[in-house]
């Protein structure tokens, strides 16, 4: 019975996270409201407070997802491949980012206010699939680099994360925001998220 219940809580869990990723397609993380994400599930506004107590939770949950989806692929390249070179490692590493833009939207926009606005265990289990994340990005570079020290490794880390930070406004622009750039006079060439996550690897490899 208790197995069903986790199973029933697990499964609750899921539709709640899906109904605010369906919502976050279409609409900005402040204009997204709890109502709203209860309008998209089939059962009552409290049993979404008996699994989350804020919307940041949801959205905690939503982003922690995008990152057990990356390591994924992540893992993936570490296991499918015996060798790669810098070229080859820039390439599988930007490909499987560029697959994650929601990820990279929810970096950019709203990580401050979920991880402030959500309890600890949450955030536990959400820190868990981040650092998850950042250990496959060492052990890939550990299994193919093996010339780059412990150090090495860590610099690039204290590197491409912060700059995963600014990829998607920077890959991700509005026809506004094309037109007033074009207004202000700034000659910017757009690249896509591959691109320019390519070009910071094999830059920092």
């Amino acid at each position: 019975m208790l197995k069903k219940t986790s199973e029933q809580i697990a499964e609750r869990r899921e539709e709640i996270v899906n109904a605010c990723e369906k919502l976050y397609r279409t609409l900005s993380f402040k204009e997204i409201t709890l109502k709203d994400i209860g309008e998209q599930v089939p059962f009552s506004r409290p049993t979404i407070y008996n699994t989350f107590q804020t919307k940041e939770e949801i959205f905690l949950a939503l982003f922690e997802r995008e990152y057990d989806r990356w390591n994924e692929k992540l893992a993936s390249i570490l296991e499918d491949n015996e060798k790669l070179d810098k070229k080859e490692i820039a390439k599988k590493i930007a490909s499987s980012l560029a697959e994650r833009v929601q990820l990279l939207k929810l970096l950019s926009m709203n990580n401050y206010d979920m991880e402030a606005n959500s309890r600890k265990e949450l955030l536990t289990g959400f820190k868990k699939a981040y650092g998850r994340s950042m250990q496959l990005i060492c052990m890939i570079l550990e299994k193919f680099c093996p010339e780059k020290s412990a150090s090495d490794i860590q610099n690039f880390i204290y590197i491409f994360y912060p700059f995963m930070f600014g990829i998607y406004p920077y890959t991700a622009v509005t026809e506004k925001q094309r037109a007033a750039m074009r207004e202000a006079g700034i000659n910017y060439i757009y690249q896509s998220v591959y691109e320019i996550t390519y070009s910071c690897i094999i830059r920092l490899l």
